[in-house]
């Protein structure tokens, strides 16, 4: 993992078309600003697991479903 200091208004680049800025740091948070193509997916690290969650469930699902129309 990179590590990295950065103040208010400061940014970083990712892969040359993804930038990150502080916009703002109040106590323990701060706010991130992303600027990023569209067609790049962007999610909280809890909701992106809740998506990876339901994915295998539903492909689970489809296994079952073709285990049963073949029988």
């Amino acid at each position: 993992m990179l590590a990295l200091s950065r103040k208010k208004g400061e940014s970083i680049i990712i892969n040359n078309n993804i930038e990150l800025t502080i916009l703002e740091i109040k106590g323990d948070q701060i706010k991130l600003g992303i600027d990023a193509p569209k067609s790049i997916p962007i999610y909280r690290k809890e909701i992106y697991g809740q998506i990876q969650q339901e994915n295998q469930i539903s492909a689970g699902t489809n296994d079952l479903n073709k285990i049963l129309k073949d029988l």
